[in-house]
């Protein structure tokens, strides 16, 4: 971040050409380059304080405002040079104003009490109004087309709203205490938004101008407003800081009917479209180019817009009213006041009810008053569908749209309720919790009639299927299928299985599921619309497999795309009917884990074979063994290269030919423990020592040759004694003692009997069981050598000691 001090700044633009102008107190206009905070152009503008800037939206000229009484356009394409003086106020100029329709026009603010309306290429003003007893601060021009108002503030204290073509006043607002230093209406929603010098702020209603909330934010005195046009974000500037805050909801006022026509709002005009069935060249994810058609307006300004459950109407409410048209010629039914609307079922489709304050709530059925509900506390909302729900303090009463009698309290506070179709399952949308129940009107009904009712309705009407931590935007059933967009993912919810269909980057909102296509509709806030496909025959199978229906879910299978058969294992694997996810899984790592978990060792056999990798091989090893099936463990345990795995097998099962095998193929691996360890399990004295001497371990097979093959320790040990000489290590090569004749026989005096020993165990041909030369051998090895461990071991054990030392 940048930041640049030029001293007191009254007011900045950000303009076409990456730069900025702006204005302070010493008359001067900057223009700063905003990407690299470089200052591009300095001059003086004006002799006196300058006090608003604007720069046009077409052409290449800013215009400026000052208490020189005048105002002065500059063209940045000419260098900044003034092009044209505005002359004709009599007072501080303190504001300007572009008009979005006809931006050839402005209008100026001034402390002499007047609007003055100009043509950008005429220097004399076109028109003058009268506005204020005190002077004026600040203008604002309507931002759509349907109105052609002008707002302006003033010390008087008051904001007014003009017809600029009529000079007429269409209205006052009063309500703060000080000087107004400006107002502005919200880009999207229909709100004026007012600050003053008493620090506040206030939000008054576009259309009804009544003062809807005041905000203090303990700042001083309020001076500037900003908005984002196509955003919901406002900034406003104070005194002592600046405060920027986010209006209205991000959820666009859409619908969509069955058929796929969709209809939503832009302000006041409503707009339609058709999503035409069939489009092969659909993508998911990807932008659908819809043509849309103006269908009308609306008299109020629409927070919600939804389609009757039969597509014959529109309901649009808001400002407090509600009004019902016709969905296709778009003519008003019904209307009346209403805070909340909601629709009732399928079965019902015209029928409804309204929430008209805290403590009226009415029913219409097939669009004429039924009567009033006596929902017993403070209503807050409504939500349609099956049965009624009014929101309330601590939770949402469901009410019985023919008798109007509570059905039964529940203690959640949802933002939204979602009923399928048949009326039996209910999505609670909570802050962060969704909760599933099913509806039994049977038990309802019976508990009514056998006095169970009690102030919170029949307990037995509704319980539990399942709660989802998760917090659902929006959401709609298919069969027993509940669809839903959190704000990155959208989802379906199967039992108690969450599904995953696509990933965000932005809140997306349900619009609908068309069967038609197969597809589920998405719309951002803007009201882009996506699509994903979604099979009907893969929810209508998993429907039946939850409702154990296997037989029909089975005769169901060929229906479902051969690309959804991995989504169908892994929906039976949780369900519980691994066999079933065996025979219909494609994916080679899924049906591995489905037939390792099953022991089914000849599909994991086959598997392990086509794919040839050592985990999958391991894992086949592992459950043959469990299965007591040797031959094919070690066939697994080969093919996986688990060259320990196979000693442990071979030193088990007594497999001399493969301990032979396994020592070869271990030590051509550089596993050289594993094939020592198999060349003694086979009793191959010889072999051992000579890996120990292929290994470079010389000095352990002389130890080791000294234990089980004293014949051959002689020439080990000259052969260590002159690698030691060769390695420059003669000092530790004169510290061996060489057994044997014609060597150091006096540190070996049995040495004879140890090479007589061995000679006998050699001719008792290998029996297993040892003779008593090969009993004497092992004591001699062990007991000998602990009687002359001062000589023969000190000096051997002491030599391999030093020769470690000095390496």
């Amino acid at each position: 971040m940048a930041m640049l001090t030029f001293g007191p700044t009254k007011h900045s633009r950000s303009s076409k050409p990456l730069s900025s102008p702006m204005c302070l107190d010493d008359f001067q206009l900057r223009v700063v380059n905003w990407n690299t905070s470089e200052k591009v152009k300095s001059f003086e503008a004006h002799p006196d304080y300058i006090r608003a800037i604007v720069v046009h939206p077409v052409l290449s000229v800013v215009l400026t405002a000052s208490d020189d009484m005048t105002i002065r356009m500059f063209d940045w394409e000419k260098d900044w040079r003034c092009v044209r003086e505005f002359v004709g106020h009599q007072h501080y100029v303190m504001g300007l104003a572009i008009n979005p329709k006809d931006t050839n026009v402005f209008a100026s603010a001034c402390l002499d009490r007047t609007i003055k309306v100009w043509s950008i290429d005429n220097a004399t003003a076109k028109q003058t109004i009268e506005a204020h007893e005190k002077g004026v601060n600040h203008v604002d021009y309507y931002p759509h087309s349907d109105k052609p108002y002008l707002l302006s503030t003033s010390d008087d204290k008051t904001v007014k709203v003009w017809d600029y073509t009529t000079k007429a006043l269409i209205a006052t607002l009063e309500g703060h205490t000080s000087n107004v230093s400006f107002a502005c209406y919200h880009p999207e929603l229909p709100v004026i938004i007012s600050g003053s010098e008493d620090g506040t702020i206030k939000i008054w209603h576009a259309n009804t101008y009544r003062l809807e909330q005041s905000l203090s934010y303990g700042l001083e005195r309020a001076w500037c407003v900003s908005y984002q046009r196509g955003k919901q974000g406002v900034a406003m500037g104070f005194d002592d800081g600046a405060v920027v805050v986010k209006m209205g909801r991000e959820e666009p006022a859409v619908s969509m009917d069955g058929t796929g026509k969709l209809v939503w709002a832009r302000h006041n005009e409503v707009v339609s479209a058709i999503i035409k069935g069939g489009d092969a060249t659909l993508k998911d994810g990807a932008p659908i180019a819809l043509p849309s058609k103006e269908m009308g307006t609306t008299e109020i300004y629409p927070t919600t817009l939804s389609h009757s459950p039969n597509g014959r109407f529109v309901s649009v409410c808001g400002d407090g009213e509600f009004i019902i048209y016709t969905a296709l010629a778009w003519r008003n039914q019904a209307f009346g006041s209403a805070l909340d609307f909601a629709w009732a079922s399928h079965q019902n489709p015209t029928d409804y009810a309204i929430r008209e304050s805290s403590t009226s709530v009415k029913i219409f059925k097939k669009l004429k008053e039924s009567g009033s509900l006596d929902v017993g506390f403070q209503a807050e909302g409504l939500c349609g569908g099956a049965l009624l729900g009014v929101k309330g303090q601590g939770g949402i009463g469901m009410f019985d749209w023919e008798t109007g009698t509570l059905v039964r309290r529940i203690e959640v506070e949802p933002t939204e309720v979602y009923w399928s179709e048949s009326g039996e399952l209910v999505a609670l949308a909570c802050s962060d919790t969704t909760y599933v129940l099913r509806f039994d009107r049977e038990a309802y009904l019976d508990g009514l009639n056998n006095g169970h009712a009690d102030e919170d309705g029949v307990e037995a009407a509704f319980s539990v299927v399942t709660d989802l931590q998760e917090s659902v935007k929006s959401g709609e059933w298919v069969g027993d299928a509940f669809i839903f967009t959190t704000s990155t993912r959208l989802s379906y919810l199967l039992g108690e299985q969450v599904v995953n269909i696509a990933q965000f980057d932005q809140p997306m909102y349900l619009l609908r599921y068309l069967q038609r296509d197969e597809r589920v509709y998405l719309c951002d806030k803007d009201v882009g619309v996506v699509s994903y496909s979604l099979s009907t025959a893969l929810l209508s199978y998993q429907t039946l497999v939850l409702r154990d229906e296997l037989d029909a879910a089975q005769e169901l299978l060929p229906d479902v795309p051969q690309d959804q058969m991995n989504k169908i294992a892994r929906f039976l694997e949780a369900q519980g009917h691994k066999e079933l996810a065996l025979e219909v899984a494609t994916d080679p790592e899924h049906r591995f884990e489905l037939a390792l978990g099953l022991n089914n060792l000849a599909i994991a056999l086959e598997i392990a074979r086509e794919s040839d990798t050592q985990a999958r091989w391991a894992s086949v090893a592992d459950k043959a063994l469990e299965a007591w099936d040797v031959k094919l463990a070690e066939e697994c345990f080969t093919h996986a290269k688990d060259l320990g795995s196979l000693l442990l097998l071979y030193t088990s099962s007594g497999n001399k030919e493969g301990l032979l095998k396994l020592a070869k193929q271990a030590e051509e691996s550089g596993a050289n423990n594993v094939a020592f360890a198999a060349l003694w399990s086979t009793g191959d004295v010889v072999s051992c020592i000579d890996l120990l001497k292929r290994t470079g371990r010389i000095s352990e097979a002389v130890l080791f040759s000294q234990t089980y093959k004293p014949s051959l320790t002689q020439g080990l040990a000259v052969e260590w004694k002159d690698g030691l000489e060769k390695q420059g290590k003669g000092k530790v090569a004169r510290l061996l003692g060489i057994p044997g004749k014609g060597q150091d026989e006096e540190l070996f005096p049995e040495w004879d009997e140890y090479i007589k020993l061995e000679e006998e165990v050699e001719s008792g041909n290998g029996t297993s069981a040892p003779t008593k030369a090969q009993t004497d051998l092992l004591e001699l090895n062990g007991g000998a050598e602990k009687e002359h461990e001062s000589d023969e071991a000190a000096e051997t054990n002491g030599a391999a000691e030093a020769d470690g030392d000095e390496e």
